[in-house]
């Protein structure tokens, strides 16, 4: 009885997980969400000092009132044709969880959309096969009036040597 009742509190919890508020963002011509709560600020573009012998999604670092924080480029990051920047292109700074720690970094999308929020039942699983990306970052495809969000697992999208690469940057 007491593995049964763990089962069903683990399948409780990644509903609860998956449900939520979420801000969306577009990069091509697809629509993405990151859970509101893992999202520190939003910001516009500023300069980027590149920082030599990084991956190529890695853009560089920015000063945030004072605090070195690592860029990525998620188009590169999800190998995916690189963009000019606008002045619809922000960064959306996130927290991710790090192998000992958790890591502030900020993410270069092309433009962010607004906030939703997303019930368990327009939730569905990812396909394995037709998107642009390995399904492993995404949690779910949310069901919208616009259309379909991929909802992304940021604490996924980057391997935890990439995350430990990231650190050593700043």
């Amino acid at each position: 009885m007491k593995k049964e009742t763990t089962t069903i509190n683990q399948a409780v919890q990644h509903i609860t997980a998956r449900q939520g508020k979420y801000l969306t963002f577009s990069l091509v011509d697809e629509e993405y969400g990151i859970g509101i709560i893992q999202i520190k600020e939003i910001i516009g573009m500023m300069p980027i000092t590149s920082v030599p012998r990084t991956p190529e999604f890695v853009k560089g670092v920015i000063n945030l009132r004072g605090k070195v924080i690592p860029v990525i480029d998620l188009r590169l990051r999800f190998d995916m044709e690189p963009s000019d920047y606008t002045e619809r292109t922000c960064i959306i700074v996130v927290e991710i969880e790090g192998k000992d720690n958790t890591v502030i970094i900020g993410i270069v999308v092309d433009s962010v959309s607004e906030v939703l929020n997303i019930n368990e039942q327009d939730i569905e699983q990812a396909p394995s096969f037709g998107t642009k990306l390995n399904t492993n970052y995404i949690l779910g495809m949310a069901k919208t009036e616009g259309g379909i969000k991929i909802l992304l697992d940021i604490d996924s999208v980057l391997t935890s040597d990439e995350i430990s690469v990231i650190e050593k940057t700043v």
